[in-house]
């Protein structure tokens, strides 16, 4: 989310003496009545002896902040609320003339709004930051803030708080550069529409050779904005004004905002050219009736398919350099239509900012080469991104998960427990397990329920392999023509660069 600026459906050359540091992101859906608002969250470790948050990546907040004890108007997160007394390092910002100060003039405060109406306020603190186990970064102080107030979104969202990747004297980035920790850079990759996860990588890396670039001007605006020259759809220039993409902010890349916002004029030019395309498609209604969303059935769910039925989007930069955007760059599934799509760009109002959401850089790694100006793209199935880049002791790929999961229970990579079911995935290590029980009452013993079908529905919905749901037993009690029958599945999940996490309900 961009500080005081977010569209109103709003759902981040390694130098020898640098160190790399990889972080684990998990997607979280939160659903709001009938339409989904998706973000991207990473662990944070504050104090000592640390306290566990998780934190909605965010390009557009220049300021770190959880919620703290005592606060009476901060919704109930994932997390319990940071507290302060318990940690031995934690340290009130002082009142000074760089910031501005509570009503006491003892402490420095701080506040953010957004356009969507949310907002947090609290005062300024210093602790030890932490990044996991996984992280080569020793333990660092640095400036954050300590909620005592969250309005709207912010207040019910599952995420505990937001970690501020922007420009700015209170960012994540700007205080560990300023440390001399990391090189003036960092990395993001999100997962596709069936990969929740992804990962980030503080500091610099080689870019790979056919990585596009352009340029970003940190003068411009605080946000990371990009120079955008041409849209092309199936191959053919939207006919637009070259400075249609150049209005206001520019184009600015926000990872804490969901969809993308185009112009006026560029929003209705892009719409007509890919429903040109699409031919064999009917126009449906959208899942949320507040909404005026454009809507396609009939496309199939498996998004590696969805090329054959939607046409290819290139952006081109001012230097000639392009990102090729497949149908899941520009589409989020419709919620109450299987098969069903939906045009995840929208118009921004009257507002001439060209807003990028994290929907647009899906298995795209972006890099925000801050200290070049210039970010940098590149195209690659980002649960196999350590991999292919060959980072030494990156994570290994990830798993799918499911966009309609509703919450999340952390499992760290740990290796089975004995008499665990034998291995379905033998080219995989697979990390753990979950177990769940399930009770089914039938008015007829004969025929009996279909499990192996349920077992492939139960994998459908979570988007996993069929193979890893297992049967692990069930049982069979009642009378003649009346059974409970109990069966216990088991998931497995294999070796993957972010905690997986699943919740359900039943």
């Amino acid at each position: 989310m961009l500080t005081g600026y977010t569209s109103g459906r709003v759902l981040a050359h390694t130098d020898a003496d640098m160190k790399l540091i990889f972080f684990e992101l998990t997607l979280n859906v939160v659903m709001k009545m009938v339409w989904k608002k998706s973000y991207y969250t990473t662990r944070l470790w504050i104090g000592n002896p640390p306290q566990e948050f998780a934190l909605i990546v965010d390009t557009g907040s220049t300021v770190t902040y959880v919620p703290c004890s005592g606060c009476e108007q901060c919704g109930k997160h994932q997390d319990p609320m940071f507290q302060p007394e318990l940690s031995t390092t934690y340290q009130a910002v002082k009142c000074n003339p760089s910031c501005n100060c509570d009503n006491e003039g003892k402490q420095c405060t701080y506040e953010r709004r957004y356009a969507e109406m949310s907002s947090s306020s609290g005062v300024l603190a210093e602790d030890v930051i932490s990044f996991g186990n996984e992280s080569e970064l020793t333990p660092q102080r640095a400036a954050f803030g300590c909620e005592n107030m969250e309005t709207g979104d912010l207040y019910s969202q599952r995420a505990d708080g937001i970690m501020g990747l922007g420009r700015g004297q209170l960012s994540v980035v700007d205080q560990l550069v300023d440390k001399g920790v990391i090189s003036d850079s960092f990395s993001l990759c999100y997962g596709g529409m069936d990969v929740g996860g992804g990962a980030m990588v503080l500091g610099g890396i080689s870019p790979p050779h056919d990585m596009a670039f352009t340029r970003s001007d940190p003068f411009r605006s605080p946000y990371y904005n990009i120079e955008l020259k041409e849209l092309h759809v199936a191959g053919k220039p939207l006919k637009l004004s070259p400075r249609i993409f150049d209005g206001k902010h520019g184009t600015v890349l926000d990872s804490g905002t969901t969809y993308a916002y185009f112009p006026e004029d560029a929003f209705i030019a892009f719409k007509s050219a890919i429903m040109k395309e699409i031919h064999s498609l009917k126009q449906i209604r959208g899942p949320d009736p507040n909404y005026h969303d454009i809507c396609f059935s009939g496309a199939g769910r498996d998004v590696s398919q969805l090329s054959k039925v939607f046409p290819e989007v290139n952006m081109v930069f001012n230097n000639g350099q392009k990102l090729t955007l497949s149908p899941e760059n520009y589409l989020f599934r419709h919620t109450k239509v299987s098969g069903g799509y939906c045009l995840g760009i929208f118009q921004n109002g009257k507002d001439p900012t060209t807003l990028l959401g994290g929907i647009v850089v899906r298995n795209t790694l972006v890099t925000y080469d801050r200290e070049n100006n210039k970010i940098g793209f590149w195209k690659t199935n980002c649960s196999e991104l350590w991999r292919r880049l060959q980072i030494p002791g990156g994570p290994a790929p990830a798993p799918s998960v499911s966009p309609s999961s509703n919450g999340s229970i952390r499992m760290p990579p740990s290796p089975l427990p004995s008499g665990s079911p034998p291995d379905i995935l033998p080219d995989d290590f697979r990390i753990g397990m979950i177990t769940f029980d399930m009770s089914i009452t039938v008015n007829n013993i004969s025929p009996k329920p279909n499990f192996t079908e349920l077992a492939e529905f139960i994998a459908h919905e979570m988007e996993i392999d069929e193979l890893q749901v297992l049967w692990c037993f069930f049982t069979l009690s009642g009378f003649k023509f009346y059974g409970l029958y109990k069966a216990r599945y088991c998931i497995s999940f294999i070796a993957c660069c972010f905690h997986l996490a699943v919740e359900l309900i039943f």
